[in-house]
């Protein structure tokens, strides 16, 4: 079920938003919006998702929320900056609440001509996405109890759901995690009103990445404004709050972390931190930061983490992509012949991704354990 605690206020048509997808990001963004598909196509191949490894399972909510503070930094015609959130917890039973799928059924019409150019190598047909389904059970009843949360931010030009294993897994031992969208920047985000598509042709120039990370922190900061609100607030506890995010995110997370006090500690997976290195310079709250050996913006990270205050961690055979649900779909993809080995050590590096996996769920797990 999705909550909508704000009104929305749309003010640009989905008509107008297709046709701004199609000049973007070329034809074929626009044959999957019209919900165009070839006749005699091979039968989709199907994905999964494996399971959390904690003790509890997993429940699901999410939350249409709406900013009426600040404007849209990529469509200003809004008038207002819309958000969604997906809320992850430990829950009490699962019994007659379905698993959540990964995408809703417009997301996934979306995305499946959007994979490749968000990622290339990701190919333009042959795969159901809609029918990935998470690990979260919607609607579940929350186990009762307070618990610390934690507050994700995606890769650039990914939705929040591709960070769902891990959110799955830290949920699954005991925290509150919740999962936030980025509409404009993410590659399509369904909200109350209509479909947002991502204004991102490849990597951003600096301007972009400052409104990026500008936008991303201003985010986050509105949803800590808001958890007191949400139904889930009794599960809450609001004086332990984390904040982690991968690539972009991870970028976003550690502002956020240096500039808001309710952000006791924070998980970079492998962001840039050169955008205000005068910002991080007295860092004085816990971070982790991990990195991959095969990232192709590697000179780049090892730049800009010198002199941050951090817990260092280094993942081998491993590329920037490995952080997310990636790790999982791309070998499968693969498998299927959907995928080259080239394109694959491109996304989440040549090696099985399953050591580095395991290592930054356990690493991020024992860290917030530890801090929080």
């Amino acid at each position: 079920m999705t909550q909508h605690t704000a009104p929305t206020r749309r003010t640009v048509a989905k008509g107008a938003l297709l046709a701004a997808a199609a000049t973007l990001l070329g034809p074929a963004a626009s044959a999957s919006a019209s919900g165009r598909a070839g006749a005699g196509a091979p039968a989709p191949t199907a994905l999964r998702l494996p399971g959390p490894t904690g003790p509890h399972p997993v429940g699901l909510r999410t939350f249409a929320l709406t900013d009426t503070s600040r404007n849209d930094p990529w469509e200003p015609a809004l008038g207002v900056r819309e958000v969604m959130i997906s809320v992850l917890y430990p829950a009490r039973t699962v019994r007659d609440h379905p698993r959540a799928p990964q995408l809703t059924p417009s997301e996934a019409r979306e995305f499946a001509g959007l994979a490749p150019m968000v990622r290339p190598g990701l190919p333009a047909a042959g795969v159901d996405w809609g029918a990935v389904l998470t690990h979260g059970h919607v609607d579940a009843p929350a186990l009762p109890g307070r618990r610390p949360v934690l507050v994700y931010s995606p890769g650039g030009g990914d939705s929040r759901t591709l960070g769902t294993t891990l959110a799955e897994d830290l949920a699954s031992h005991g925290r509150i995690v919740v999962l936030v969208d980025h509409p404009g920047d993410a590659s399509q985000v369904e909200l109350p009103g209509g479909m947002r598509w991502t204004v991102l042709r490849g990597n951003p120039d600096p301007a972009t990445f400052r409104t990026m990370i500008d936008t991303r922190v201003a985010d986050i900061r509105f949803v800590l404004d808001r958890l007191g609100s949400l139904p889930l607030a009794p599960v809450m506890d609001l004086r332990r709050i984390g904040v982690y995010g991968h690539s972009a995110g991870g970028t976003a997370a550690v502002h956020a972390l240096a500039t808001d006090d309710r952000l006791a500690a924070g998980v970079n997976l492998e962001g840039y931190l050169d955008l205000d290195p005068d910002l991080l310079e007295g860092l004085d709250r816990p971070l982790l930061m991990f990195r991959t050996d095969g990232f192709e913006g590697a000179a780049r990270i090892a730049h800009s983490w010198a002199g941050v205050p951090a817990r260092r961690v280094a993942l081998a055979g491993s590329n920037h992509w490995v952080f997310g649900d990636y790790a999982f779909l791309v070998p499968r993809l693969q498998a299927a012949g959907l995928v080259t080995a080239a394109a694959r050590a491109a996304l989440i590096g040549p090696a099985d991704p399953a050591a580095a996996v395991h290592a930054v769920r356990r690493g991020t797990r024992s860290f917030f354990a530890r801090h929080l």
